[in-house]
């Protein structure tokens, strides 16, 4: 199975999607009203915690998905499915939002990794649209230290992502 196989599929019977993409903010929301103020006390913030790596990681690779179709694929923006690129972005922001209002990210465990996550990813998207629009052969158009500069800046991001990835608290 394929992964536009996998994606079409879940196309075709939303009905999980659908509900765990609102079960999610409807769980965010919950923990919110019973739990005002006390964001940071031990049995919230690893709901917090569950709640934003459960909802985040789908989240962050749609974006990563819309951007490469976008950029790569030339895909339309009328061609997106609702269910697999839209709902993942709109669950996680809705969730996010309404997690921050009871707790500050900084105290709940793990969230740094997840920036830092998103960082390398945007790395590795810059690095490939660059690569993508060289075409290696246009590289010659290009002043070298223009090419090495900007190889420099997009590696010192992923490493600074790196290390916010990997980074104890």
């Amino acid at each position: 199975m394929t992964l536009k196989e996998f994606f079409d599929l879940l196309a075709m019977n939303p009905e999980i999607l659908i509900f765990f993409f609102i079960a999610c903010p409807l769980t965010a929301l919950l923990a919110w009203l019973l739990g005002r103020g006390e964001g940071h006390i031990s049995p919230w913030k690893y709901l917090y915690s569950y709640l934003i790596y459960v909802v985040c990681i789908p989240g962050i690779f749609a974006v990563t998905l819309n951007i490469y179709l976008f950029l790569f694929e030339r895909q339309s923006v009328f061609e997106a499915d609702i269910w697999t690129q839209i709902l993942p972005i709109i669950s996680m922001i809705a969730t996010l939002m309404l997690i921050r209002k009871n707790v500050s990210f900084d105290q709940i465990p793990g969230f740094g990794k997840l920036s830092g996550l998103l960082l390398i990813i945007a790395a590795i998207l810059i690095i490939m649209w660059f690569l993508d629009r060289t075409h290696i052969i246009a590289i010659t158009f290009v002043p070298f230290y223009q090419a090495v500069l900007g190889f420099l800046i997009t590696l010192a991001i992923a490493m600074y992502g790196w290390r916010k990835l990997t980074a104890a608290k």
